[in-house]
């Protein structure tokens, strides 16, 4: 299981790119926990596929973006648990986890 911290400021994105195996049966979830409140966590929509390029086999992995949303005003630290899980089987252990603490730093208010 990876951990990875970042900081981020109100309002400020960032992509978090995760290994898919939606062929295998699994999907990716995720939980919030700490101060809930200062993060938004939503899957980017799938880009349209490119003119020419290579088409990837059937049962290949699939990179599926997530973006985390820093709330405003911000002031808070989030964690986000991400666990690769086949749904039909919910007393399976993940096949793969991922963490990401998450700082929100406050606006200043200087002048």
């Amino acid at each position: 299981m990876e951990v990875r911290s970042i900081v981020l400021g109100p309002d400020e994105p960032y992509e978090l790119r995760l290994t898919g195996r939606g062929a295998r049966g699994y999907v990716w979830t995720w939980q919030v926990t700490g101060d809930t409140d200062v993060v938004t966590v939503a899957q980017a929509p799938k880009a349209p596929p490119v003119p020419g390029a290579a088409v990837p086999p059937p049962g290949a992995p699939v990179e599926r973006i997530y973006v985390i949303r820093a709330r405003p005003p911000g002031g808070g630290r989030a964690r986000i648990r991400f666990a690769q899980v086949r749904p039909p089987y919910p007393d399976e252990a993940p096949y793969d986890e991922f963490v990401l603490d998450v700082e929100v730093v406050a606006v200043s208010g200087g002048t």
